[in-house]
């Protein structure tokens, strides 16, 4: 083999897909490798020129992939490849590719794609899941190229759901006994109430059998004394995933599907968890029916290992690592509400007064895929003076309780105290109320990082209208006193992009962890804490999740598209990284050995330390940090 063929070889075994073919296909696709050397500026190709036989890798350099407005749509980095979707489709460019840098491409054939790369099982999975994860929707070329790929049983999580066509359905002023003769004749378990074909309301057998068999109701009563109101409605283009979670959300078995998806368009299909089950064997949901079941806490604590398992399995399938975080996230919620189940059932009576539990940091975000340490928190309703310290007595008792279930399960007690059972997170809603206040307010060091584990709560169980409260009281606080959100932004500037002036790494110093990379301090928390304040700025409520609050960033700054979309894929990136290395190691995967990385890893890595760089650089600006920092 040639010297430039090496070169060519030791380059691209450092990424996937490339990096998943055996020595010989790589080998052969080297040798056959041109290399384009492109000044600052020059188009490698542009719109309406006729498809090359070939897609491209970047060796050094930058390439921007532009409409015809000159929008940027994608920036390619070392390692990248593009025009592979196109080679796919034939006919035209529909993007113009510019150096924005001087580059080097390797140019790569579609028949070496098709000889070596779609041929290795690993390589041909690397790519399907990358399409659905990363563009999934969004351009209509994919599909030749998904059924290309297709050669997977687990592609079926990703599928478009096989939902039922011809839903049955009745009108409103339906007699129960109608509707239930109805769905013998036809063997279904379920019926919608339609009115002008739009979905209002559902029937189930659950449904005849709790409010019809029990004598709740008459059989000769309209449907919607029974119906369950609104009804969930997705649209058909819905994913297998996304079924999932909706169902483990809502704690439902149907989803109506509709043209828009949205149940002010006609109804068009229905899904029920038995399709689901039927396409493909469930864990996820499997998982979360036993917990049901559950007596106790051990029980619990079987499930959640083989939580672990779930994830493993996922991460292998390339399965998008928004989804899994979502589906662990609704197992752990699972669990905690079952825990709280068993602790008031060890109390002396029921809860004195309306109650919430939350989840705080990383699985108020939804984000805690790993076992790690719990954060929580308990909000009770307003009550007299004269009853508070026997109602707080009991809250803080049952939390205690919960506290330690929770730890059996295997989510260790915070060491850091920040849990429902310490009296400091056990208040009425006019306590946090004031706790959130005196923060907002005072945003000294210590509170700002109160801030930012407390501002990130998820409402797990108990009385959601408490928590309603609590956020809008958050949100006067900080319109009375704006100023704190220019302190919250100065807070997220802390943590710059982790490369020294040498651009190699920054590890800890000293301590137990001398010379390994904090990726959860260093890379993960200056991406979320960038989300926070951004979302809080906006004024919006009600979305916890990084990601999540990214796309809403999308939506809200189109001019700054571009960044949040940097920030999305580096945060999955660092999430999938952390998520890996800590089941790898069996631990929280917060801390890494650099010296086990390849140089895949480390580019990955660094990609996503740019992202970080561009969003708070966008901060800088936005609440004029630099007359501050």
């Amino acid at each position: 083999m040639n010297t430039i063929a090496e070169r060519i070889y030791d380059y691209l075994k450092g990424f996937p897909p490339f990096s998943l073919l055996t020595k010989e296909q790589l080998l052969s696709v080297s040798k056959s490798v041109d290399v384009i050397y492109l000044e600052n500026d020059q188009l490698l190709f542009e719109i309406e020129q006729p498809i090359a036989n070939n897609f491209y890798v970047v060796r050094d350099g930058a390439i921007g992939l532009y409409r015809a407005n000159n929008n940027l749509v994608d920036k390619c980095d070392e390692g990248d490849i593009f025009g592979l979707r196109a080679l796919l489709r034939k006919g035209k460019y529909k993007l113009n590719a510019k150096a924005i840098e001087e580059s080097v491409i390797y140019s790569i054939s579609l028949e070496n794609l098709e000889t070596y790369i779609t041929a290795n099982v690993d390589a041909s999975q690397f790519l399907m899941a990358s399409f659905v994860s990363n563009t999934r929707g969004k351009n209509p070329d994919d599909d030749d190229f998904l059924k290309t790929l297709q050669n997977s049983s687990e592609y079926t999580y990703l599928q478009t759901a096989d939902y039922s066509k011809n839903p049955i359905v009745c009108g409103i002023d339906t007699k129960i006994s109608e509707a239930a003769s109805i769905m013998t004749e036809k063997h279904v378990g379920s019926i919608v109430i339609v009115n002008n074909k739009k979905p209002i309301g559902i029937i189930t057998d659950k449904d005849l059998r709790t409010k019809i068999a029990t004598g709740k109701h008459s059989i000769e009563d309209s449907v919607s004394s029974i119906m369950s109101s609104p009804v969930i409605t997705y649209p058909e283009t819905i994913t297998v995933a996304e079924a999932q979670i909706a169902m483990l959300k809502h704690k439902i078995t149907h989803l109506c599907i509709t043209k828009d998806g949205t149940n002010d368009s006609e109804l068009t299909g229905i899904l029920s968890e038995h399709d689901i089950i039927v396409l493909r064997e469930n864990n996820a949901s499997a998982l979360i029916k036993e917990i049901k079941r559950s007596r106790s806490a051990e029980q619990l604590r079987d499930i959640r290992q083989r939580t672990e398992k779930l994830l493993t399995r996922y991460l292998e399938q390339d399965i998008p690592i928004d989804f899994i975080s979502r589906l662990v996230s609704a197992i752990n919620d699972a669990i905690t509400q079952k825990i709280i189940e068993f602790s008031i059932a060890k109390m002396n009576g029921k809860p004195p007064a309306k109650f919430a539990w939350l989840a705080i940091g990383s699985q108020g975000r939804q984000e805690q895929l790993l076992m790690t340490d719990q954060d929580n928190a308990l909000v009770f309703e307003n009550i007299d003076e004269k009853s508070y310290n026997s109602v707080k007595s009991y809250f803080l008792t049952l939390s205690d309780y919960i506290n330690k279930g929770l730890e059996t399960v295997g989510f260790e007690l915070c060491p850091a105290k920040m849990m429902a059972n310490n009296p400091k997170w056990c208040k009425s809603v006019s306590e946090w109320s004031q706790q959130f206040n005196s923060w907002i307010t005072t945003p000294d060091q210590d509170n700002l990082m109160l801030c930012t584990i407390f501002f990130d709560y998820e409402h797990v169980y108990g009385d959601i209208e408490l928590v309603n409260q609590l956020s809008e009281s958050i949100f006067m606080s900080i319109d009375s006193y704006d100023i704190f959100l220019t302190y919250l932004g100065r807070n997220a500037m802390q943590n710059p992009p982790p490369l020294s002036f040498f651009r190699q790494f920054l590890v800890e110093d000293d301590g137990e962890h001398k010379d390994q990379f904090d990726i959860k301090a260093r890379a993960m928390m200056p991406l979320v804490d960038a989300a926070r304040l951004l979302i809080l700025s906006h004024n919006i409520k009600a979305v916890n999740n990084t990601i999540e609050r990214f796309e809403k960033l999308v939506e809200l700054e189109p001019q700054n598209k571009d960044t949040y979309l940097f920030c999305i894929e580096a945060y999955k990136n660092l999430l999938t990284f952390r998520t890996e290395q800590g089941l790898r190691h069996n631990d929280s995967g917060r801390f890494i050995d650099l010296e086990s990385l390849d140089k895949g890893n480390r580019l990955q890595l660094k990609r996503s330390f740019k992202a970080i760089k561009e969003v708070q650089e966008l901060i800088k600006l936005r609440f004029k940090l630099s007359q501050i920092l």
